[in-house]
């Protein structure tokens, strides 16, 4: 799972990163909300922990400007404002949920993965399930009635990011930029490779046409 912290408070957001990272997420950060808004527009989060007051864009704008543009992304709000008419415009522009500071980490901990489970009946706890797939965070591994497929590291974290976004398009440009970084000089070409992996390994159980080729853009995780 990848986080995005977007937190213009140095010591705050730094703590935030390496309790997040504890938990075995994979997180970014960002200080302004210009900064934090040009990587949220990747689409390649799973979730944006943003505070509402940034140099820049404002965290009210950041959430707008996403909503507007169609992303649906988890957002949970930080903010130092605690009256009921603060809250209520948060949630108005699209925020998902909120949390007053100052907050306790394990506080923010349990919104996260509520948040997360929130994303659909298809996660439970550290299981992403879709169809006969299981996808298991703790083996990071995948699973067909409880045989395990023997995923690599990038074969499970193209397939875990396919099946949070269950009968979406997944652009290449997104898979390269989550799985590969921003800054990687690899070829783009190697998403498809990684994906012809893939379905080799799904092909054994009849499950390789699982992952659909939207042609020209990307792919789609979706059963026929």
């Amino acid at each position: 799972m990848r986080i995005l912290v977007i937190e213009d408070d140095n010591i705050l957001r730094e703590a935030t990163v390496e309790i997040l990272t504890g938990e075995d997420y994979i997180v970014e950060q960002a200080a302004t909300g210009d900064e934090g808004l040009y990587l949220a527009e990747q689409g390649i989060h799973d979730l944006i922990v943003l505070d509402i007051m940034l140099p820049g864009l404002s965290g009210l704008e950041i959430v707008k400007t996403l909503r507007n543009n169609g992303c649906a992304i988890s957002i949970l709000l930080l903010t130092a404002k605690d009256s009921v008419d603060d809250r209520v415009i948060g949630l108005e522009s699209g925020a998902d949920d909120y949390l007053v500071k100052p907050f306790a980490m394990r506080e923010l901990l349990a919104r996260i993965k509520a948040l997360i489970r929130r994303k659909g009946n298809l996660i439970i706890e550290d299981q992403l399930n879709y169809g006969k797939i299981t996808l298991n965070n703790k083996f990071k591994d995948g699973f067909v009635d409880a045989e395990p497929l023997g995923l690599t590291n990038k074969e499970y974290e193209i397939l875990e990011f396919l099946m949070l976004n269950t009968e979406q398009i997944v652009t290449r440009d997104q898979l390269f930029d989550r799985i590969w970084g921003l800054d990687s000089e690899t070829s783009i070409s190697v998403v498809d490779i990684y994906i012809h992996h893939l379905r080799k390994k799904l092909v054994v159980y009849g499950l390789d046409t699982l992952i659909q080729t939207v042609r020209g853009v990307g792919f789609m995780l979706k059963e026929s």
